[in-house]
């Protein structure tokens, strides 16, 4: 008979999701910067709460994973706190592909969107960016100017796991699911950069919203990471459905501005 490669299997891998277990190197381009207690609070749903510090981390990376394509990839986060652990929520996670896309997405719960991602570096001089469509959402400018000591440090991003209703737009049909994503990150280059980070208004992706009060810091490291998904419990559906439109684009927006 012959082989029908869409018929069942008896062993599934996601290649995305294993190639988070090993160490995959990537080049980063990273800003920190403090922003208003009150901007965190409004994007982020319950439980999660504002951590100690109102700080918003922008990172736009290059990521080779064995199996994969080279793609970029993209964080725009903020410090928040889960019972007495303090971590990261993603607002949004700009990838370049398809399958670095939905893997983190569906199994995880991360927040990936497709878009343009692209980091570049020539000599001292660093640029990159993050578009989505046809809007520039952020970019770094800047050049390498310190050699820092490089880390290792362990890190907890919070995703929430949810399914939208088919038969009542805009709601969930279950309560969400919290996930820690637990991450192990270190460093074998980790340098200073004397910039510029530049958000520009987006439509789709609001994140000028995240108003910038202070950089806090701008750096280029090639790093290193291993991630784990850890399911935490449901969490009430009510309490996570009105910031769906962080996850899914709103293109009544559009249609407005027109």
């Amino acid at each position: 008979m012959q082989t029908v490669r869409y018929g069942a299997r008896a062993e599934q891998v996601n290649r995305e999701i294993e190639a988070k277990k090993a160490d995959i190197w990537s080049q980063a381009v990273t800003a920190v910067y403090e922003t208003d207690p009150e901007i965190i609070a409004a994007v982020l749903p319950p439980p999660l709460e504002v951590g100690p510090q109102p700080l918003v981390r922008i990172t736009i990376t290059r990521v080779e994973m064995p199996g994969i394509p080279v793609f970029g990839a993209g964080w725009i986060g903020v410090q928040a706190r889960h019972a007495d652990r303090i971590g990261e929520y993603p607002i949004l996670m700009p990838m370049t592909t398809e399958q670095s896309t939905i893997g983190g997405r569906e199994v995880n719960g991360e927040p990936k969107k497709l878009a343009e991602v692209e980091v570049i570096r020539d000599g001292a001089r660093v640029e990159a960016r993050i578009a989505r469509m046809g809007a520039t959402l952020c970019e770094i400018v800047g050049s390498v100017r310190e050699v820092r000591e490089n880390y290792e440090m362990a890190k907890t991003d919070f995703w929430f796991k949810i399914s939208p209703s088919p038969e009542a737009p805009g709601q969930l049909d279950q309560d969400p699911l919290l996930v820690y994503g637990e991450k192990t990150e270190r460093t074998r280059v980790h340098e200073g950069i004397e910039g510029e980070l530049i958000v520009k208004e987006a439509p789709l992706d609001p994140i000028a919203d995240l108003v910038i009060r202070r950089v806090v810091d701008l750096n280029w490291t090639e790093r290193a990471s291993t991630q784990v998904g850890r399911i935490i419990g449901p969490v009430p559906r009510a309490d996570v459905a009105p910031f769906i439109h962080q996850r899914y684009d709103d293109l009544s927006v559009l249609g407005a501005k027109r």
